[in-house]
């Protein structure tokens, strides 16, 4: 199996991401995920929306979840909306 893969900075850009998690997260917990938005959705499950500013930032987010004991449900890359 062979990948090229870009550059360093190529990767380390911010990008908009989605972080599904089963539960809701109370309000609390905002700190913790770094300025993303916590919606809580009528399923049970918690999304955190926002920016992240490289992968190394994406990592520190999904060990919070897993340091919370809360299930991943699913962690989405979005490209950037142009208005």
């Amino acid at each position: 199996m062979s990948e090229t893969f870009g550059s360093k900075e190529e990767y380390d850009t911010p990008a908009l991401y989605e972080i599904r998690v089963k539960g809701h997260l109370d309000d609390r917990w905002a700190d913790r995920f770094e300025g993303l938005i916590l919606s809580r959705e009528n399923s049970g499950d918690t999304l955190l929306t926002g920016p992240v500013v490289d992968q190394a930032a994406l990592h520190g987010l999904l060990r919070a979840v897993r340091d919370l004991g809360m299930p991943l449900l699913s962690v989405i890359h979005r490209e950037p909306e142009h208005v």
